[in-house]
């Protein structure tokens, strides 16, 4: 079986309010890769980067793109992200345009966006994913 992925978007549920898909359908023949949830730490020393949170988000996927790349995959083989964010009223629209400027495939990976209290380390941000090899 060739891998792919089947876009799902039906009128009879909301649209995405973001750079997202409402489903994917993905079959594939080869192993799924698990990210576990990074924050903004700059891998050279091992701490949280400063700036705003397009900074941080920016930092974020290029840790999660480094995995991806060590497991033999990349961004474009994402079919399912989770971020987790202290403050999605302050912070969402500059989440997603960071995102966006990733993940600019006609088929984007399935999102879940949600509010937490905190994060490990104090970081405003988390992300984790699933990728196909």
């Amino acid at each position: 079986m060739k891998n792919k992925i089947q876009l799902i978007s039906t009128e009879l549920a909301p649209k995405a309010i973001g750079p997202y898909s409402q489903g994917l359908v993905v079959a594939s023949n080869l192993p799924l890769l698990f990210v576990s949830g990074q924050l903004p730490i700059d891998p050279a020393t091992g701490k949280l980067i400063e700036g705003n949170i397009a900074e941080l988000t920016e930092r974020v996927i290029e840790n999660i793109s480094a995995i991806l790349l060590e497991g033999g995959s990349h961004l474009e083989k994402v079919v399912r992200m989770e971020i987790f964010c202290t403050d999605l009223k302050k912070d969402f629209s500059a989440i997603n345009a960071v995102y966006g400027k990733y993940f600019t495939n006609v088929i984007k990976p399935v999102r879940q966006t949600v509010q937490v209290s905190a994060l490990p380390l104090g970081s405003p941000i988390e992300i984790s994913c699933i990728a196909f090899v």
